[in-house]
């Protein structure tokens, strides 16, 4: 049965097991304020009510992007299943106190690493960035691994979620739910 509300189905598609981790790469598009678009296959490090989370660096460009234009495009690709979920909508930045949570649970090494590497910058080079990560580590010791401020959190609102469920016969089932003024619609689309 189809129902206006998409957040049902996006939780069992991306978390179908409520205790378990939720889908991991997805397919982010930005695009600059000239509209130069770009895509990158990111990390959803949660589901909130009604919005996804990603975390990443202030510098990188899919950040600076987003300030400069808020919306987003989204594609989870289930190849085994022949499903697709596409959304599009905005981005808010999370609170400094929910980024904080988010970057106590990661592994040690990715929270040393979010603190030597500068995302999208040019490299010295994997050897040295390795090397600072090490030295880091010593200096560090057992002690608590600071969030880097630059490291944020994002929350992705959709505003259109799209269901395709492919079949052989090429006749693809196609739901497309548009939140309008708060509310939800939906419709079926032709493959």
């Amino acid at each position: 049965m189809i129902t206006d509300d998409p957040w049902p189905r996006v939780r069992a598609w991306l978390q179908p097991d409520p205790d378990g981790p939720v889908a991991d790469a997805f397919m982010l598009a930005t695009a600059s304020a000239s509209g130069v678009p770009s895509a990158r296959m990111v990390s959803l490090r949660g589901l909130e009510d009604r919005a996804l989370l990603v975390y990443t660096h202030d510098a990188s460009r899919k950040v600076r992007e987003l300030d400069e234009n808020p919306l987003f495009a989204a594609v989870f690709h289930f190849d085994a299943e022949r499903r697709q979920l596409r959304l599009e909508g905005t981005v808010e930045r999370l609170p400094r106190a929910q980024v904080e949570r988010y970057f106590a649970t990661r592994p040690r090494a990715a929270r040393i690493s979010a603190i030597v590497s500068s995302q999208g910058r040019p490299s010295p080079g994997l050897e040295e960035l390795r090397a600072s990560c090490e030295t880091l580590a010593r200096e560090l010791g057992d002690g608590t691994i600071p969030c880097p401020e630059d490291f944020i959190g994002l929350r992705l609102v959709p505003r259109v979620v799209e269901f395709w469920m492919g079949s052989e016969d090429r006749l693809h089932e196609r739901v497309v739910h548009l939140c309008e003024g708060g509310r939800w619609r939906t419709m079926e689309l032709q493959p």
